[in-house]
């Protein structure tokens, strides 16, 4: 028992040597770094935005006024973000940009706003270059693409909400002007300057005229994913899968076996609206 203590004690000197080392005089310099916690019970929005996109999409032939391959490449990124940070509760995502919005009670990384902006956009960025085969096979990547983010706290569950009608209400405005404009200088041959003239001042139902009247264009028929973005959230899958068992006396079987995994699901859907906060109460839990 006396050797056991005298080891403990031996154990503990040496630890605290070994500490006492690790510190130095130049160790002051932790001093000048800034607390940037984040306010508790306060939702953290990481918005990350393309960086210089309009030249990038350019030179790698986006599609115009919307490139399926490009939106569903940042909605992929989108996912593996989340995947791997698991306390967002909710993305939203159009064009060049996606909103993560972290739960309230989130204790990741003590709540640094630095840690919390350089995961997203790191995690985003490498994503994106990763997958980039995956979604315009025969588009080479000719450089590297950039993300640059902020971070906004909101404390009220209505400020949450307003900010997510903000991003879309900014996506269908956006939209509806790039689908006019588009329509103008590929299939009426207006040239940008033209077309950018023709729309100055125009109301949404001046422009939704525009491409019925001139296009046979209902804007109301344009996919969802256009309209009102994407939406990403957790949801509870039932997967059946085949497992081999062997009982007791008997040759082995396969038998299917339901479990439930929670998996990102990504929605085209009004969020400015109720029925979405209704339809799935557990994004805004308290306890969620």
């Amino acid at each position: 028992m006396l050797g056991c203590w005298r080891g403990a004690l031996a154990a503990c000197a040496g630890s605290c040597r070994r500490l006492s080392m690790a510190k130095s005089k130049f160790e002051y310099v932790r001093d000048f770094e800034a607390d940037d916690t984040c306010l508790p019970n306060c939702w953290i929005v990481v918005r990350l935005d393309g960086r210089n996109f309009h030249r990038f999409s350019e030179q790698h032939e986006f599609k115009k006024p919307n490139d399926d391959r490009a939106l569903n490449l940042m909605t992929k990124c989108a996912q593996t973000v989340m995947q791997e940070l698991e306390d967002i509760a909710i993305a939203y995502g159009q064009s060049d940009e996606y909103s993560f919005v972290f739960k309230k009670k989130s204790r990741w990384f003590k709540r640094r706003a630095s840690k919390f902006m350089t995961h997203v956009v790191s995690q985003f960025a490498s994503s994106y270059v990763f997958y980039w085969k995956d979604y315009f096979k025969d588009q080479q990547l000719l450089y590297p693409p950039g993300f640059d983010g902020r971070i906004v706290l909101y404390p009220s569950n209505q400020n949450l909400k307003d900010y997510l009608s903000w991003r879309q209400a900014d996506c269908h405005i956006n939209n509806l002007y790039n689908t006019v404009f588009w329509m103008l200088v590929q299939r009426s041959g207006l040239t940008p300057v033209q077309a950018q003239e023709r729309l100055k001042g125009t109301l949404a139902g001046d422009k939704n005229e525009i491409l019925f009247s001139e296009f046979n264009i209902n804007y109301n028929n344009e996919p969802l994913m256009y309209r009102k973005g994407t939406v990403l959230i957790w949801q509870k899958i039932n997967e059946v899968m085949t497992k081999k068992i062997k009982l007791p006396k008997e040759e082995e079987k396969e038998v299917e076996v339901t479990r439930t995994k929670s998996k990102i699901v990504p929605l085209h859907c009004d969020i400015i609206g109720d029925q979405f906060w209704e339809e799935y109460p557990e994004i805004l839990a308290e306890d969620s």
